[in-house]
């Protein structure tokens, strides 16, 4: 009979002791990614299925391009997933990040009031559809955040030989925010905006707003992944987001991001190239 007692007690201590242990939690990757493709709720629907397929957790930080680039080089980030080439071929340059793969693209367009003052809807170039929100001086709101949409609306604006900065707070109206705040202002201010597809589609607070221009070569809106160096921050999960880059490049990856899809509209495009 004692030693059943014993035996018992042990049994008791033993189960004590293992639930007094933490349990071991599974790994996780940082990854920085635009507002815009956070908005969309599609890492809401890739990151399940690579946890899944690799125990890696992956914790998202919802930023603009321009913020996850500084993120990435000060090494608080372990991977980019951002859309200004320009930006991205310059943080890779300077030594920041590795294997820049471009997984997906979409398109901008210019949603403005619903009643169109300037008739943009029947304009055929993108260039012709600022210049003339530019000569009548038509209410324009921008992100102003250094995001890659905003990078992307200078660019368009530097075509025309436009300084938009010296009609600051006139016609030309800087937000600071992300994409859905700016499409709320702009929908208040009854003004044009460049908004990204994915975000426009996902948007319900247009009101009074709507897509008035798209398909243009110039809107065309491309996204990459970019694993942060691990000369320069070696205490970046550099195997575990190269294990992310791989399969977010790999057929399901990229047969997940086809599939995701708004309202029966598709909102990402895969791209990526064998390697």
């Amino acid at each position: 009979m004692k030693y059943f007692w014993v035996k018992a007690t042990v049994l008791v201590a033993l189960v004590v002791t293992l639930a007094s242990v933490p349990a071991e939690k599974p790994p996780f990757i940082t990854l920085s990614s635009t507002t815009s493709i956070e908005n969309s709720g599609l890492l809401d629907y890739l990151i399940p299925r690579f946890r899944d397929r690799s125990g890696i957790d992956v914790r998202v930080v919802s930023v603009g391009t321009g913020r996850a680039l500084k993120l990435g080089e000060t090494g608080d980030t372990d991977l980019i997933l951002v859309h200004h080439r320009p930006s991205e071929e310059a943080f890779i340059s300077k030594g920041y990040g590795v294997k820049r793969r471009e997984v997906m693209y979409n398109d901008f367009i210019i949603a403005g009031p619903r009643g169109d003052p300037l008739n943009i809807r029947k304009e055929g170039s993108v260039e012709r559809v600022l210049t003339l929100i530019y000569e009548h001086k038509m209410p324009f709101v921008s992100r102003g955040d250094e995001s890659g949409t905003h990078k992307k609306e200078m660019e368009l604006w530097a075509l025309l030989d436009v300084d938009v900065q010296q009609y600051s707070g006139r016609w030309y109206h800087e937000t600071g925010a992300g994409m859905g705040t700016t499409l709320n202002i702009a929908n208040g201010m009854g003004a044009y905006v460049l908004a990204d597809r994915g975000t426009w589609l996902s948007f319900k607070n247009r009101n009074g707003l709507a897509l008035l221009f798209e398909n243009d070569p110039l809107l065309h809106n491309q996204y990459s992944i970019i694993e942060i160096n691990p000369e320069r921050h070696p205490h970046t999960k550099s195997k575990e987001a190269a294990r992310f880059t791989d399969w977010l490049a790999s057929s399901e990856g990229q047969q997940m991001i086809a599939s995701f899809t708004l309202n029966g509209q598709q909102l990402f495009f895969p791209n990526a190239l064998p390697q």
